[in-house]
């Protein structure tokens, strides 16, 4: 989808300049503002595919700019894009519909991976086959959109193709969480972390639960 429209909204000038720079040498279409207000306002004019939003914003806040988002009768999909413990409740911004969360700072490397990640993600209802990253990018969208029975069967799917690789392990650790069964997740996090030590997502997520410290629930990269 080399011709999709995105509107960044951040707060933070030298961020959307960053963003812009980044998404417009890959072939996308990128408008950005400073204001929850003027994203909405633009939204409503003009379909896009996709919406980076920051959640620390002036006026609305990136939570109630996502809220109303969800409202639209054609919705785009969401990537948050914010600091590390500014999320005031992570799980209810999952539930509004977020697909992603880009954590401050990121490089460009790591906004491209995710923009295309969501902008390829399968259709919902189409078989991904034995493709373990496309059952998890359907699992994510299958969140997004609040179809967590649906997130978690293609995520146990995924688990099942190919049992050695975490991320699967950490989105059903993710989607407890949303579920309010913090020793259920822990134990799919450290699942995650047995099978890569490394893997940054989980251990953030677990990090995170322990200490019962308010914050990303983060997906991860596939």
């Amino acid at each position: 989808m080399a011709e999709a429209k995105i509107l960044v909204i951040d707060d933070e000038k030298n961020i959307l300049f960053t963003v812009r720079q980044t998404l417009e040498s890959q072939g996308y279409a990128v408008r950005t503002t400073t204001t929850g207000e003027e994203g909405l306002r633009l939204a409503a004019e003009e379909n896009f595919d996709l919406v980076l939003l920051d959640l620390k914003l002036p006026g609305i806040d990136g939570v109630e700019v996502l809220r109303q988002l969800g409202q639209r009768r054609r919705r785009p999909q969401v990537i948050v894009i914010s600091a590390f413990g500014t999320v005031t409740n992570a799980v209810e911004v999952m539930k509004s519909g977020a697909l992603d969360f880009i954590e401050k700072p990121f490089s460009p490397q790591e906004l491209r991976d995710a923009v295309r990640q969501v902008l390829t993600r399968p259709e919902p209802g189409t078989d991904p086959g034995n493709d373990y990253s496309g059952w998890i990018a359907m699992s994510k969208r299958c969140a997004g959109e609040g179809q967590l029975g649906n997130a978690i069967a293609h995520a146990r799917h995924a688990t099942g193709l190919e049992p050695d690789r975490p991320e699967a392990f950490n989105l059903l650790g993710a989607y407890c969480e949303m579920q309010g069964k913090a020793l259920e997740a822990q134990k799919y996090y450290r699942a995650a972390l047995e099978l890569n030590p490394g893997y940054l997502p989980a251990q953030n997520n677990l990090t995170r639960l322990v200490m019962k410290k308010t914050g990303p629930i983060l997906l991860g990269q596939e």
